[in-house]
């Protein structure tokens, strides 16, 4: 008897192979920022069998499958229909955004998708918070373990959305039984973003509060993606922390960076940026300055206890975020455009902060004579 034609056994062979019998993934705020690289990670891999991609606008990833919505409306449970694990990366953190409309977008968004998911039959929802969450308070244990409290404060950008968040997060399996949920916590995030702590480093001097121990340890986003693939497998679960090994001193960064100090009173740097937010001259509240003066570093010890690993060092990150921010001007957390840094020089942020008393009392007056 003679043998198939190879054609016809290579066809038999395809047919019979095994399907890929990964989870299919849902994400959401997949065009841009992390959610667009988490979907290409995971639309490339061998171990996912699908990725649905969820935003109000298409992104770039042809392999995923797009639908275009508000992720508040309820209608996205029918789109996580089919879904083993759904990964909420739609959040609004942007400096300049209105904080109240940030906030109820990042609730009620957290919200709807919890709701959803567990309505359309998802076994798990991946959310992704900060390390910020933990608070900076100078008798933190260096570093934080996983289960360390939640001591933080609505005081700096976006913490007050990222603690509700987290206590949605804690309540969601009590009123959808079935549905786990995992809370990824990284430090501070650099690779394309902008935040309080990233424009630190466009200051043309570090501020330093006198008498604060600040300790930096940072999270490059592809380090944070392997970190949200893992959840997504089912590799590691529960409340989990990432960043690079270790953490920097201050010494340490201002040596790397090359960019020298400014070191004021504590009484001084956090009174005169209370009043420039207040006033409406930076987008950062005094709250943010806690960040930088001190420690919040994590141990990520459920991920190594996992198997994985940064890829990044601190220092290699650092290094990255200063080429990032290269040709940016910030003073108090405010962007400056070329014309006003040339004006504002080295000693910019001092001008800034300790004049700030004075720019208070000029905008009373110009108030009072509207």
């Amino acid at each position: 008897m003679s043998s198939p034609d190879p054609q016809v056994r290579a066809a038999r062979n395809h047919s019979t192979s095994p399907a890929v019998r990964g989870p299919v993934v849902a994400v959401t705020g997949a065009a841009s920022g992390i959610g667009a690289l988490l979907t290409e990670r995971l639309a490339a891999s061998e171990e996912i069998k699908q990725v649905i991609a969820i935003d109000e606008r298409r992104g770039e990833c042809a392999a995923a499958q797009w639908h275009i919505l508000d992720l508040r409306d309820p209608a996205i449970a029918e789109k996580l229909r089919g879904a083993d694990v759904v990964v909420h990366l739609a959040l609004d953190l942007d400096l300049e955004t209105d904080p109240a409309a940030r906030s109820a977008y990042n609730v009620r968004g957290t919200q709807t998708v919890l709701t959803a998911a567990a309505a359309a039959g998802v076994h798990r929802v991946v959310l992704c918070t900060s390390a910020m969450v933990y608070g900076a308070l100078p008798d933190n244990e260096l570093p934080l373990s996983e289960d360390a409290e939640l001591r933080a404060t609505a005081e700096a950008t976006g913490v007050g959305d990222l603690l509700e968040v987290e206590r949605l997060a804690r309540r969601a399996p009590r009123a959808h039984p079935g549905l786990n949920v995992t809370v990824v916590r990284p430090g501070v995030l650099v690779g394309g973003t902008d935040t309080a702590l990233t424009r630190y480093f466009e200051s043309p001097r570090l501020l330093v509060v006198a008498g604060s121990r600040p300790a930096w340890q940072f999270c490059h986003v592809e380090d944070l993606c392997s970190a949200l693939e893992y959840a997504v497998l089912e590799k590691v679960e529960g409340e989990l922390a990432v960043g690079c090994d270790g953490w920097l001193e201050q010494e340490e960064v201002e040596e790397l960076s090359g960019i020298r100090r400014m070191e004021l009173p504590s009484a001084v740097a956090l009174g005169a940026a209370a009043r420039l937010h207040r006033i409406g001259l930076t987008p950062s509240p005094a709250g943010d300055l806690a960040y930088t003066m001190y420690p919040w570093v994590v141990s990520g010890s459920r991920l190594h206890d996992a198997g994985w690993r940064p890829q990044w060092t601190n220092e290699e990150v650092l290094a990255e975020l200063l080429e990032e921010v290269a040709g940016r001007h910030t003073v108090v957390g405010r962007r400056l455009g070329r014309k006003d840094a040339t004006a504002a020089g080295a000693a910019g942020a001092t001008v800034a902060l300790l004049g700030a008393a004075a720019v208070v009392r000029r905008a009373r007056k110009a108030r009072r004579r509207i």
